[in-house]
Parts: structure tokens; sequence; C-alpha cells
């Protein structure tokens, strides 16, 4: 378990993953996380790449919509 390393934002952003995935059955896509937390594209993607360089995510390069989490849900923060 790695979850004591998260940031603040980092756990948003993982807690959003993890709602979205649930709710809509497919992971977000980065223009979902643009939406949500009202950043510009390079800073979701920089995000997605720091998540995953921490082993928080997993995904396939180049496939939309392959972000799978890493960590359980007890491991997350709340969504606020």
């Amino acid at each position: 378990m790695h979850a004591e390393r998260l940031t603040r934002k980092q756990g948003q952003y993982l807690a959003f993953i993890y709602y979205y995935s649930k709710i809509n059955g497919q992971a977000p896509a980065e223009a979902d996380m643009q939406r949500y937390f009202g950043v510009s594209p390079p800073s979701v993607h920089q995000m997605v790449l720091t998540l995953e360089a921490n082993g928080f995510i997993e995904r396939i390069p180049g496939q939309g919509r392959s972000i799978r989490l890493l960590l359980n849900r007890e491991d997350l923060p709340d969504l606020e």
C-alpha cells in the first residue's frame, strides 16, 4: 500500500477515477477529468503520468479510457 505517499490533489484524481468508473462502467477520459477539475489538458496528462509513475494506476498508452486503479477503495480519500 502506498496511499500514505499521496498528495491531496493526487488523492482527488484517484477518487474521481474510482467513482467515475463505478458510475459509468468505464474509466474516465482525460477530457472528463479536465472538465471536472477545471484544469488544462496538459495538467491532466501530467497528473496521469505522475499517478502511473508512482504505481497508483496503470494504463495502456494511446488507448482511451484504459486507466485502471491499483489502489483499494479503502486507500482512497473521499471525493470532495
